[in-house]
């Protein structure tokens, strides 16, 4: 189980290699890589993600953990990057290794879905026409909800 916060990029094919390398009896293997994306008009200047050290980590092993507890997985990564981004640049990553693909699909969508709602990340717009916190959306809620037991 790999969990990493960090600020620099990353090389999301250079991950890939690493974890796959590292889950040699997984039948399959699944990853998700977030971008950033810029605004539907197009003038996203910068994205600043902040987090609290120490607080994200911990948060991001105990999901990590409830996920290997409910999934029979043999790997686990997740990545996810804070500072100050651009469009188009690599903001996240997780990947799951089981013996079946089923599980690997499943574990990661349910990563995805914290990280996108309750992960304690928190990320600001910068724009041409001022800078605005990004809203948790119902959408995002709901994927979550579909995880409860």
């Amino acid at each position: 189980m790999d969990i990493r916060v960090q600020e620099l990029e990353f090389d999301a094919g250079v991950e890939l290699a690493r974890f796959t390398a590292a889950s040699r009896s997984a039948g399959a293997i699944v990853t998700f890589t977030g971008i950033v994306r810029d605004t539907p008009n197009g003038d996203l200047d910068r994205m600043e993600i902040e987090h609290y050290p120490g607080m994200t980590e911990r948060s991001l092993g105990e999901i990590a953990q409830k996920a290997r507890t409910r999934w029979d997985l043999s790997n686990l990564l997740i990545l996810h990057r804070f500072g100050d981004l651009k469009a188009g640049e690599t903001i996240m990553m997780v990947a799951t290794a089981s013996r079946h693909r089923v599980a690997a699909f499943e574990a990661a969508e349910y990563l995805m879905d914290y990280l996108k709602s309750r992960a304690p990340f928190w990320k600001k717009e910068f724009t041409k026409s001022g800078a605005t916190w990004v809203a948790s959306k119902r959408d995002d809620e709901d994927a979550l909800n579909r995880w409860k037991p």
